[in-house]
């Protein structure tokens, strides 16, 4: 692509296919990574997405972006971090994770706890792997159903936070999933004593036009494609309907 991406972890692009439409993504390589090229994970539910999982090597899509906020990572160094990602909430998570293990001196521990609904639907095995046998990372895993050679935890992810520890006020806490997981998993955070301010949210999959022109991400008066798509729940918390 001829240039140096070097966006926040969390950045959310635009992907335009002509004659199709388009639809917002969230990059999942990492800014210490990307170089000419950046990385997608997606996933094959709407007419665009089939369209992208349907073109050849060579093929053309537009690009608009990058929109919102990513995680300010600048503010997480020397802090521990704990990172909650459930389902396809590891790609976007999977940029900052990996942005933070190529600065690991300036990190405190990491902990990685993330559950999807089946083994088979476990996102990026062989990098699981990787932070699996690395001293400086603590990786949990748990999926809702099990299979004949599953032999981890099976429940949903905030079964896995009874397994830790956490120094509550040097610990930064990231969680992206679906909706629905989000409250479950706050609770968790702020029982183990995290402060409101110190637990981010991406709500990216509020966002379409990524420019505050559709209202779709819209929540009271904030638009989460132009004041996020991550906030932290101190941010989130008074405003109805976000979570």
């Amino acid at each position: 692509m001829g240039a140096r991406w070097a966006t926040a972890p969390g950045s959310l692009w635009k992907y335009p296919v002509l004659g199709v439409g388009e639809a917002p993504i969230s990059v999942t390589s990492s800014p210490s990574r990307s170089t000419e090229t950046f990385e997608l994970c997606v996933r094959k539910v709407g007419d665009v997405t089939a369209a992208l999982h349907q073109l050849k090597a060579g093929d053309k899509v537009g690009i608009r972006g990058p929109f919102g906020h990513g995680f300010p990572i600048e503010s997480f160094r020397g802090k521990d971090m704990l990172f909650a990602p459930g389902g396809l909430g590891l790609p976007p998570a999977r940029s900052l994770i990996n942005q933070v293990l190529d600065e690991r001196a300036l990190f405190g521990r990491v902990i990685i706890l993330y559950g999807a609904r089946t083994p088979a639907e476990l996102l990026f095995k062989d990098e699981l792997q990787r932070w699996a046998e690395r001293s400086d990372v603590e990786l949990l895993l748990s999926v809702d159903r099990g299979d004949e050679s599953w032999t981890g935890n099976v429940g949903v992810i905030t079964t896995l936070f009874k397994f830790i520890s956490v120094y509550p006020r040097n610990t930064v806490a990231i969680t992206i999933g679906p909706p629905v997981m989000y409250r479950f998993v706050l609770m968790e955070l702020l029982g183990k004593g995290i402060s409101e301010g110190n637990i981010y949210i991406s709500l990216e999959r509020r966002m379409k036009c990524g420019i505050g022109k559709c209202g779709h991400c819209q929540i009271n008066n904030v638009y989460a494609c132009q004041s996020g798509p991550v906030f932290s729940y101190k941010e989130l918390k008074g405003l109805e309907e976000a979570l």
